[in-house]
């Protein structure tokens, strides 16, 4: 069978990864000949002792459609992609008190690490581009002596999605508005069970949706009482070798990047059996067994199933060393983590 030649297909990729960016370019320039101004959209994040990961996005919105708190209005998802990305943009962070200057990527997201002597807990401090006005944004700062952390995806594990997979980006982005979306059952008293028997435990959220629906999923989770968390999503779009950006590659290396951030943390990993999550937190566990507590996984119903394109093999993991439960909904994975000593059925964590 003939083999592709990697080289032009790569150099298709390219072309195609500067086109969409002189296509931002132009629609930058555009908006600000009709006098919008760029904001930052924050996204909450996490840090440890001495450090803070910041993220964001530097976009050029209408007006009307940012709210006070920097954050879209309630509306419905498309709107988000109609903003504006401002890349390479400069952003001035303020931490308390000292300011930093960093520069975003092309699609204008800011992803960084930088020095910050911050309490434990939630933190707040402040992102603005061009001069513009302060925007206040936060990130959960990790005490050194907790041993504890979350992990969870989003689709289909504490949002009931129920179209067909490959129409779950679009429809979740330029379709959905947040109210018509609804939980699954029984996560948000699941997440809320774990945060509160375990006191300083990060809980991040980490998911292969575009960051444009970011302010529309914080709502929603907020909406549904789900515990708050630091955001992790990824950009659509080519890059430098693939046409699409990896879900998986996503994941696994955020993950991978968690366990050298926080090495004395051991995660409590969540996730479905209608994605690569199972597969994901194979490989992560066979790389890392001593940092994970255990795994927790939803399976979906046969016609969630259908609509995923399938359901992953979840084998029952008998030989691993970790934990790995799986149920259909969150009241019975947290049955299954009782069983299992993840969750003290007195209300007190036993790991």
């Amino acid at each position: 069978m003939p083999q592709t030649d990697p080289q032009p297909v790569r150099a298709k990729i390219l072309w195609l990864a500067r086109l969409e960016y002189r296509f931002h370019s132009w629609r930058e320039r555009r908006a600000r000949r009709r006098g919008q101004k760029p904001t930052v959209t924050p996204f909450p994040g996490y840090g440890g002792p001495g450090w803070v990961r910041v993220l964001g996005r530097a976009m050029i919105v209408p007006p009307a459609k940012v709210s006070e708190g920097g954050e879209y209005a309630g509306v419905r998802g498309w709107r988000s992609f109609v903003a504006v990305p401002i890349g390479y943009a400069q952003i001035t962070v303020t931490i308390a008190g000292i300011e930093h200057v960093v520069v975003a990527d092309r699609g204008g997201v800011i992803d960084t690490r930088l020095p910050a002597a911050l309490e434990p807990g939630w933190q707040t401090f402040t992102m603005s581009v061009e001069g513009g006005e302060p925007v206040e944004t936060r990130a959960f700062v990790v005490a050194p002596d907790v041993r504890f952390g979350i992990v969870s995806d989003v689709d289909d594990t504490v949002m009931v999605t129920a179209i067909p997979r490959p129409l779950l980006a679009a429809w979740n982005s330029f379709v959905v508005d947040e109210h018509a979306r609804q939980p699954v059952p029984g996560m948000a008293v699941l997440m809320e069970r774990v945060v509160r028997e375990n006191p300083g435990a990060p809980l991040i959220y980490l998911s292969t949706g575009a960051w444009n629906i970011a302010p529309t999923l914080m709502r929603f989770l907020s909406r549904h009482v789900f515990p708050p968390g630091s955001l992790l999503l990824t950009d659509w779009g080519p890059t430098h070798d693939r046409w699409f950006r990896s879900g998986k590659a996503h994941k696994l290396s955020n993950l991978r990047r968690l366990a050298d951030e926080f090495p004395g943390v051991r995660w409590l990993l969540i996730g479905d059996d209608g994605q690569h999550d199972d597969d994901i937190y194979t490989t992560f566990t066979d790389e890392h067994p001593s940092r994970v507590v255990a795994v927790a996984i939803r399976r979906l119903s046969p016609a969630e199933a259908v609509l995923a394109g399938g359901r992953t093999a979840v084998n029952d993991h008998a030989a691993a060393e970790v934990p790995w439960v799986t149920d259909n909904d969150g009241a019975g994975l947290l049955e299954r983590l009782e069983d299992v000593g993840v969750l003290g059925s007195t209300g007190t964590a036993t790991v």
